[in-house]
């Protein structure tokens, strides 16, 4: 008959056997890890030939934050709508849930305020707004 010394000794023993176990699957693990992948070559795509442009520059795209600091900077205070209706007037086309993103982030940086729900160009602006 096992006492309960015994009995403790052998669940003691079990459980470092069960560590013993589990430390040799964690040395494999960090190795496999560590190692590097196989490399294998991709078989090189063929690149369709196109047709030769003229040589003329691509138009440059302002920015949102950079569209709202000039429509604000000409306008004045002007709700989202209507800062929306000015940059689509002026060519692009941007809804007013993307301004209103932007608003909000130039907002966190100090470059805009609102008030009335209406949207205008903080007073100290130390740097200038990349075009």
């Amino acid at each position: 008959m096992d006492t309960s010394i015994e009995r403790i000794r052998a669940k003691i023993a079990e459980l470092e056997a069960k560590l013993s176990n589990l430390r040799i699957a964690e040395r494999e693990l960090l190795a496999l890890e560590t190692a590097p992948a196989p490399r294998t070559k991709a078989a090189p795509r063929l690149k369709p030939k196109r047709k030769p442009k003229a040589n003329r520059p691509s138009p440059v795209r302002q920015t949102i934050g950079a569209a709202i600091t000039q429509v604000l900077g000409e306008h004045g205070a002007l709700p989202v709508a209507e800062i929306a209706g000015q940059i689509k007037a002026a060519g692009r086309d941007v809804g007013k849930r993307s301004i209103s993103h932007s608003l909000q982030a130039m907002k966190k940086q100090g470059l805009v305020k609102s008030g009335n729900g209406r949207w205008m160009l903080s007073k100290a602006r130390t740097r200038p707004v990349p075009a």
